[in-house]
């Protein structure tokens, strides 16, 4: 009968003499084949046999991962095991070639059972060669050696020697696909044959039964995949081991090094792993590899990641404001549109609450954060959103940098915060992740905040405002400093706040002194009085959790301390009243000595029409002035004109803005430069090169160069406010007075020397009419400036600087036309001209300058102007005399 032969491939070895086959068909069919006539010590958990290793290792060298050709000598009953001889594609053939080497030998008992000539033949040959072999001395035959000791565990001082060291291993066993059975062959005598989970990764779980209760825990998806693909690559492959760390469980964690590369990034390359964070602080910088390779199986989609949703992304960071400190992982950020958003920082956690060795650490922590970011900006990269649950709010996690510095790894190196242990198919999480749990590791070691083992002093602070008492006690503490330094916990509405004195240990109310601003609502919902709502929010956005500084000059009934309130040394009580959310209450005001700063910000805010004088008329305070006329009268009074001024010059009117406001320019030297200076501007900004766009976030106040839009030329501008939402300015022309609004995408620098206002001043100047008063009503006034634009427009006129404010940076003016009809009558002016007319009036409360003797003469024949415009009921007199009311 012919012997069988078959084809199939070595998986494993499992003795000198003994191989695993799996069919070149299909790698799942397994089985046993043994060499025929031979036999070689056995390897054993309990003890090797002298040389087992060796043997084991001549045969694995020879045939892991090759194909063989197997002839079956004779089969044992019963059990099935295959006995023969095999031969490797290079002509190798076994057992002959283990023999000839010394690693096995023919047993004594070969040849009973096989009765061929062949057989015999073949076995007559193997001893011959055992026999040369032994006179040699070799393998099995030197008589001595030949034990190893292994030991099946770690030990005590194992990582201490060998941690982040690389040895030579042997992978016998694979367990899942992140587990394998590993022989470290760390000395020539002594092995350590451990279980080894690969660095870095977490394969599914392969199939396993419950020892208590019996059951059967099936396998999860990808599974035997993972073990499957690692099998195939490294089992009984000679690897490099890097020794890591060990597990909790006391398990040897290491990287496992095939000569291709280390397994752990093709198992995820492959999408049969996810990345182990517990491992990421063992492996440091390695792990960012590991990173990289699963972020490309989620791009792809693969296996594990079959169902991945990339995170939602802009692809670009935002530059925001931090308005408010919720907590040491929590806060609140403001764009520059003003609208406000709630951020959780990136995979942290600030002290909890319910941790004992965390919840004393709360308040230090959000101090900490406090310190560093309140009023900053800073730039957000949105890293994912988390949805509304259970009660709780959708809100954005996102890392947060400070002039390029990691907050959250700034509160992590510190012990103020945790990192989050992120579920395996999270991807909301911070990108420095693992530079995260490496330096909480660090904070750990160190006792650092949270870590340390031992709880913070908590700083009590008592309220001096619980009652007038107290605060009567405090009082006089507080008034002999000057600019005692705090922060401001809560803003109660635009003038009443909770201030922190920790070096006092003490917390107050205060109330700002001078100021009265309107009441705010209870609740985001109540409106409270007008503009109150608007003066808290410009108090919470310019002052809550802001350092501070303030000066204490009284107190109230109640026990609120009365006193100015400074924010970067800047009086807060000034700013609100400036904005139009406070009124200045002048007795209070003058008590405390802040009156002129104040009345000065609240006039700004009038004429300017903000917040609650949005409607604000001037004859509605006509009788307040005159009230306060004789205190104001002393200094003014000394402005009094013995002489008529006799300064006059050329001018040209070039704007009258919608309050009826004169820009003029002088006809001389200036008006002669300027022109040089535009012909030489327009050949600067028709050349194709100096196309360039102001820089980003333009400032208030700066100069540019912009392109009027009604005639497509170019002029020196100055930008008067910002829309920062809609990256537009609002610019005013500084040769000629007018004014509108530009993207700024569309603005140049204005910083050639041949060009700027040093080179040649703004040639547009402020100016009044004397002795004139425009109306308030807007039709009037409308039709005030279209005369006087009728009158004025496109002729070079003479204007008598009767008065010029240097203060106010105003000049006040009679106009002359020299080419009117009626110039040759001294009394003819176009300010005369436009009160005839009844587009204006004589004021009712002269300036001092203006009841000097000198002009008598000219108010004479001005109010004679204005009671013809009375008797004919022209223009604001139609309706009757305004002024008998």
């Amino acid at each position: 009968m012919a012997a069988k032969t078959f084809l199939a491939n070595v998986k494993s070895v499992l003795s000198g003499d003994t191989l695993i086959l799996t069919s070149t068909n299909n790698p799942t069919l397994e089985r046993t084949f043994s060499l025929a006539f031979v036999s070689a010590p056995r390897l054993s958990k309990d003890g090797d046999e002298p040389f087992a290793f060796e043997s084991r290792e001549y045969l694995r060298n020879l045939t892991v991962g090759k194909p063989i050709k197997c002839t079956v000598v004779y089969t044992i009953p019963g059990s099935g095991r295959e006995y023969g001889t095999a031969a490797l594609q290079d002509g190798t053939e076994l057992p002959d070639a283990l023999i000839k080497a010394g690693w096995l030998k023919v047993r004594e008992d070969a040849g009973r059972k096989e009765g061929s000539e062949d057989a015999r033949e073949r076995l007559q040959k193997l001893r011959d060669l055992e026999t040369q072999t032994r006179s040699e001395g070799l393998g099995l035959h030197a008589g001595i050696g030949g034990i190893i000791e292994v030991q099946n565990d770690l030990g005590p001082n194992f990582l201490n020697e060998w941690k982040g060291k690389t040895v030579d291993a042997i992978v016998e066993r694979i367990i899942t696909g992140d587990r394998l059975l590993v022989r470290l062959l760390l000395t020539e005598k002594k092995h350590w044959q451990v279980m080894t989970l690969i660095a870095g990764i977490r394969t599914p779980a392969t199939e396993r039964v419950n020892q208590s209760t019996g059951q059967t825990q099936p396998a999860e998806e990808y599974a035997n995949e993972a073990k499957a693909f690692v099998g195939q690559r490294l089992l009984q492959r000679a690897v490099k081991v890097k020794i890591i760390g060990t597990s909790p469980q006391g398990q040897l964690v290491a990287a496992v090094i095939h000569p291709r590369g280390n397994i752990a990034e093709f198992l995820l390359q492959d999408g049969l792993a996810r990345c182990n964070d517990f491992h990421s602080t063992m492996l440091g910088s390695d792990m960012t590899a590991l990173r990289a390779a699963e972020k490309k199986a989620q791009e792809a989609h693969l296996r594990l990641h079959k169902h991945h949703v990339a995170r939602a992304a802009d692809g670009k960071d935002l530059d925001m404001t931090v308005t408010k400190i919720i907590g040491a992982d929590t806060i609140i950020v403001r764009n520059k549109a003003g609208t406000e958003k709630r951020i959780n920082l990136s995979s942290i956690r600030g002290p909890r609450n319910n941790e004992t060795s965390e919840s004393p650490f709360k308040d230090e922590a959000k101090e900490f954060l406090r310190k560093k970011l309140i009023g900053k900006h800073v730039r957000i990269t949105v890293d994912g959103s988390k949805p509304a649950s259970d009660g709780f709010e959708a809100r954005d996690v996102a890392t947060v940098a400070l002039n390029g510095k990691n907050i959250g790894l700034l509160l992590v190196q510190e012990g103020y915060g945790s990192v989050i242990r992120h579920r395996k198919d999270d991807t909301d999480r911070a990108p420095n992740y693992d530079e995260l749990l490496a330096a909480q590791e660090t904070a750990q070691e160190q006792k650092k905040g949270i870590w340390s083992g031992k709880a913070p002093k908590v700083k009590q602070f008592t309220d001096m405002s619980e009652n007038a008492q107290k605060a009567k006690i405090q009082l006089s503490t507080l008034s002999r400093q000057r600019k005692v330094s705090g922060v401001v916990d809560y803003c109660k509405s635009g003038s009443r706040f909770t201030i922190l004195i920790p070096r006092e240990n003490a917390k107050l109310t205060l109330v700002l002194a001078g100021v009265r601003a309107p009441r705010a609502g209870r609740t985001p919902e109540e409106k409270g009085e007008p503009f109150g709502n608007e003066a808290l929010e410009l108090a919470n956005r310019r002052c809550n959790q802001r350092d501070c500084e303030i000066d204490v000059h009284d107190i109230d009934k109640v026990g609120g301390f009365i006193g100015d309130l400074y924010i970067n040394r800047e009086s807060f009580a000034k700013l609100l009243v400036e904005e139009g959310f406070a009124s200045v209450h002048e007795y209070s005001a003058e008590k405390v000595g802040n009156a002129v700063e104040l009345l000065a910000a609240q006039k700004r805010a009038k004429e300017g029409r903000k917040g609650m004088w949005h409607d604000w008329d001037p004859s509605q305070d006509a009788s307040e002035e005159a009230e306060a006329a004789p205190a104001e009268s002393a200094p003014e009074a000394e402005v009094n004109i013995d002489k008529k001024p006799q300064d006059y010059r050329n001018i040209v009117i070039t704007n009258i803005d919608a309050a009826g406001k004169v820009k003029i320019q002088e006809i001389g030297k200036g008006t002669a430069a300027l022109t040089t200076l535009m012909n030489e501007f327009k050949k600067f900004h028709t050349d194709p090169k100096n196309n360039i766009s102001i820089k980003e976030n333009p400032k208030a106040g700066d100069f540019v160069a912009a392109k009027f839009s009604a005639d497509g030329e170019w002029y020196r501008a100055r930008i008067r406010s910002n829309d920062r939402a809609a990256r537009v300015a609002e610019i005013v022309y500084i040769d000629y007075g007018n004014s509108e609004k530009q993207p700024w995408s569309k603005l140049r620098p204005l910083d050639q020397p041949q060009f700027t206002t040093q080179k040649l001043k703004a040639q547009a100047q402020d100016a009044q009419l004397s002795f004139a008063q425009l109306p308030i009503s807007p039709a009037y006034l409308s039709d005030a400036i279209n005369y006087l634009y009728e009158i004025t427009d496109g002729k070079q006129l003479v204007g008598s600087f009767d008065f010029i404010d240097t203060k106010e940076n105003l000049s006040w003016i009679t106009i002359f036309d020299p080419n009117a009809k009626n110039s040759s009558d001294a009394t003819a002016s176009i300010n005369r001209d436009i009160i005839l007319g009844g587009y204006a009036m004589v004021p009712r409360k002269l300036k001092p300058w203006e009841r000097s003797k000198v002009f008598e003469p000219v108010l004479k024949s001005l109010l004679r102007a204005e009671e013809e415009a009375k008797e004919d009921r022209l223009g604001i007199w139609e309706y009757g005399d305004i002024t008998e009311d």
